[in-house]
């Protein structure tokens, strides 16, 4: 039996990450545990939980069918680069890599969180541009090998 890794790059099975928050019985108990788990949620195609985990008034049009648009981007690697978090509010800076339609694009982004009744929620993002991989960079997979020789 093959043991699912979590797409969040935590190193840690899917059933021992983020599963248990996607399936209701554990909620994030950071801002970057959230982030993590919301990332795993877009490559896992579990899109209700990006809602659920989002504060609605911040996202009004987004609905499960506004995901569910084909074609979907397959999702390659997240890399958190850095996580303030105070008392009820949080950023976490991050890059997620995915391949849509072939191409290589990152969203590379500071999103901010709050913690509202004892639950991380998303709210907003600020976007920067990032460029892409060289040949010899560091895989965006994780891999520890050259993007050449991985996910080129």
């Amino acid at each position: 039996m093959t043991v699912q890794q979590c797409p969040c790059a935590s190193q840690l099975a899917y059933s021992q990450c983020c599963q248990p928050l996607h399936l209701g019985q554990q909620v994030a108990q950071t801002a970057k545990q959230l982030m993590r788990s919301r990332y795993s949620a877009f490559a896992l195609h579990q899109f209700q939980y990006i809602i659920d985990t989002q504060v609605a008034h911040y996202h009004p049009d987004v609905t499960l069918a506004s995901f569910e648009q084909e074609p979907q981007p397959q999702w390659c690697g997240l890399e958190i680069i850095t996580d303030k978090q105070l008392d009820s509010s949080a950023t976490v800076t991050f890059k997620a890599w995915y391949k849509h339609n072939t191409k290589l694009d990152v969203i590379f982004e500071c999103s901010s969180f709050i913690k509202q009744d004892g639950v991380w929620l998303y709210t907003t993002g600020e976007q920067f541009d990032c460029a892409l991989p060289k040949r010899n960079d560091s895989c965006i997979c994780g891999s520890g090998k050259k993007y050449k020789q991985c996910c080129i």
